[in-house]
């Protein structure tokens, strides 16, 4: 058979170990990859300066599909290429009804350039200390948001998707991606899975040619759009339920695994 086209990954917990590091085996199978045509796109919900890290230390150096879709990133000419934002009255409405159905939630906003903190949100990632932004308002502050983050701290992540999901009755996209009490909120319609296929389609790429591989919710779509999609064997349950193919988990190289076999 001949391979796919186009690999498609997450990054935490799928491409990258526990420690958050690329492995040697792992990086020599992207290049397996690449050297047999091949094109490399991370999938993530990582803003574009997350997606660089890894792209620098990978030697991958094309296009990133960032923040659960709302943005496609040009990893070489450091530009955001498309992006899809919350609509502002929409997100003034979303965040009231949550509010209202969880106490005590807090919210910040990702821009594609900073991360915008209301009153009280004080999760921070160590690595992007330099660009969170307190801010009284994130719909009152000018910027364009492409994910809105709610964290409620204390509720497992799952059933505060549940709750959020009745508050605001399919006006958003809801999803997670693994982060304790943290939702990740975008426009109605955006989802990983969007956010690649208008990638594919730019290049004639088939579903059918893509392999794609993830380990939590936000990945489910993208699982299913593409031709071949494996669950990481350390995926949270949804992904375990819903998808046939399976890897080894991050932390044995699972994605090396399959691309070594596609490719090798």
């Amino acid at each position: 058979m001949t391979p796919p086209r186009l690999v498609a990954t997450d990054l935490d917990g799928t491409l990258l170990d526990s420690t958050g590091s690329l492995t040697p085996r792992t990086r020599a199978a992207l290049r397996l990859a690449e050297r047999a045509g091949a094109e490399i796109v991370f999938v993530t919900a990582r803003p574009p300066r997350g997606a660089e890290r890894v792209a620098a230390v990978a030697g991958v150096a094309g296009t990133a599909v960032c923040s659960n879709g709302a943005i496609v990133y040009d990893l070489a000419g450091r530009t955001i290429t498309e992006r899809v934002d919350l609509d502002p009255a929409i997100l003034r409405k979303i965040m009231a009804a949550l509010a209202e159905s969880v106490p005590g939630i807090v919210f910040a906003a990702e821009t594609g350039h900073n991360v915008l903190c209301e009153p009280g949100y004080s999760r921070r990632i160590p690595e992007e200390l330099d660009f969170y932004l307190d801010v009284p308002s994130v719909c009152d502050a000018g910027e364009p948001v492409a994910k809105l983050l709610a964290w409620a701290s204390g509720h497992p992540v799952d059933e505060l998707a549940s709750l959020a999901v009745a508050a605001v009755q399919n006006q958003v996209t809801i999803t997670h991606s693994g982060g304790r009490s943290l939702l990740e909120i975008s426009a109605t319609g955006v989802d990983k899975a969007a956010g690649l296929a208008r990638v594919c389609q730019a290049r004639g790429v088939a579903a059918a040619d893509v392999v794609a591989f993830g380990d939590m919710p936000n990945d489910l779509a993208v699982l299913a759009y593409a031709g071949q999609g494996y669950a990481m064997g350390n995926a949270h349950p949804l992904l375990l339920e819903s998808i046939e193919r399976r890897t080894l988990s991050n932390d044995e190289d699972g994605v090396a695994a399959v691309l070594e076999r596609l490719y090798g």
